[in-house]
């Protein structure tokens, strides 16, 4: 049977202090963004907006256990197969379900079918009591002028997802809207992944959206700027066509071998654990 027991916070989120010994659950579907990458390295650990926001949810309920069950590389329906299952075992009070980037990027893109992915884990996580919340998305053509084509997908995808997500009362984090997502410092090199600050921003951008105490839309304010002028058009040119042979081909070459960047990794931490660093 479906299970709500918890008291609601604001705007319907589950209390974020429940007192002592009661411990709280949240759980992170997702691909390479919420696995952290682009916020650490694969040799010390990655981070990540999940982590960071499960850092955030623990100082309000230090008894907070976290699970982390994104893995880089999926597709939404891939998302669904391997994570929904383990996750609705974990019987999560909070689950976030972010995917469906690296369908952009694929050839025979579908938005129905990506979000009908997005909609059945909402759908089930709601039914079994969870809380839910999810992300729309950046035009990356603002970020990568070769990928400006996908423009019209993102736009089809984020429609999609505030549709889905009014339909079974998930929660929206609009980080598509405000101009200072797309600035390059909130990028990883490989401008397909947030840096270490753009996580950040991510996480705060959760936060505020469930209503988390002490959160605010500060995470949507302009960064300083930058200390160094613009580049040249001949260095942007010379940045364009090495971000092209670092990150592009690479990309390219796995896709033509039908080899992905999740092939034979599993979860960073697919047991609930208490939450450290808080």
């Amino acid at each position: 049977m479906p299970r709500d027991t918890r008291t609601r916070g604001l705007h319907g989120a589950p209390s974020f202090d429940r007192g002592p010994g009661a411990s709280w659950r949240y759980v992170a579907l997702g691909d390479s963004q919420t696995e952290g990458v682009g916020d650490g390295d694969d040799i010390h650990g990655l981070r990540g907006w999940a982590d960071r926001l499960a850092e955030l949810l623990a100082r309000h309920n230090p008894d907070l256990r976290y699970a982390n069950l994104a893995v880089r590389g999926r597709l939404a329906g891939q998302v669904r197969a391997g994570q929904l299952g383990p996750a609705l075992a974990l019987r999560p009070d909070l689950a976030t379900v972010v995917a469906g980037v690296n369908d952009l990027m694929r050839p025979r893109f579908d938005a129905d079918e990506v979000a009908a992915h997005l909609e059945a884990m909402f759908a089930a996580l709601t039914a079994h009591g969870a809380r839910v919340a999810t992300l729309t998305f950046p035009d990356v053509g603002r970020l990568v002028p070769l990928a400006r084509p996908l423009g019209s997908r993102v736009r089809a995808l984020n429609t999609r997802i505030r549709q889905a997500a009014d339909r079974h009362g998930v929660v929206v984090a609009e980080t598509a809207g405000p101009p200072v997502v797309t600035d390059p410092r909130l990028w990883s090199p490989d401008r397909l992944h947030a840096s270490p600050l753009g996580h950040a921003r991510i996480a705060a951008a959760v936060a505020h959206a469930l209503g988390l105490p002490g959160s605010d839309d500060s995470w949507t304010h302009p960064l300083p700027p930058p200390h160094t002028p613009p580049p040249s058009p001949f260095a942007t040119l010379g940045a364009e066509l090495r971000w092209a042979g670092t990150f592009l081909g690479p990309w390219l070459g796995r896709r033509l071998r039908g080899r992905s960047s999740g092939d034979d990794r599993h979860a960073k931490r697919p047991e609930l654990r208490a939450v450290t660093g808080a």
